[in-house]
């Protein structure tokens, strides 16, 4: 279908508008399913304008977890923390670890993560990784007792602005940055 530049209007802004009022990553099968009268292709290409009309502005259009966001320019960051205030999450060192860990090592269990991170008891960590929302039980590993396995979510994604796992820098990168030989 060939778009007149009215619908062509239209359907951008409803798209603006779902990507604004939806509050996560909104991915492309639910804006199909919206909008069943678009294409795949038109809609990508819709995006594709808004992300360009964005460009220089405070909020922007961005790909995470296999969908689209809007969210602020990260060159605005400073000012806006100073409106909104710390928030009542703060990341700690071991939280950072155990979250690294899971996210290159999943799926992995609560004694692999216990493991290499020293021996360190890793409970609460992973309660709050759960509570979170970062972090998910993905399965039971096939040995007796059948332990929890542990992996990241979508929210992990969108949250650090990832469109996929395959954006995590290499590990290797990781340990340097760090300071560890073995995360």
């Amino acid at each position: 279908m060939s778009l007149s530049p009215e619908q062509r209007k239209y359907y951008k802004k409803a798209i603006e508008a779902l990507i604004f009022c939806a509050g996560k990553a909104i991915k492309i099968g639910e804006l199909s399913k919206i909008m069943r009268e678009l294409s795949t292709s038109e809609i990508l290409e819709l995006i594709e304008e808004l992300r360009k009309d964005y460009e220089d502005r405070g909020i922007r259009i961005t790909e995470v977890a296999g969908g689209f966001r809007a969210e602020s320019a990260p060159e605005v960051a400073e000012i806006l923390r100073s409106y909104l205030g710390p928030k009542n999450f703060r990341w700690s060192k071991a939280l950072l670890e155990t979250l690294a860990i899971i996210a290159y090592y999943q799926p992995v269990t609560r004694t692999e993560i216990s493991a290499m991170r020293g021996g360190v008891e890793v409970g609460p960590l992973l309660k709050v990784l759960l509570e979170r929302g970062f972090i998910r039980v993905v399965g039971k590993k096939q040995v007796p007792g059948r332990p929890a396995l542990y992996g990241t979510t979508g929210f992990f994604l969108e949250y650090f602005g990832l469109k996929s796992l395959e954006e995590l820098p290499p590990l290797r990168e990781l340990e340097r940055i760090v300071g560890k030989e073995d995360i």
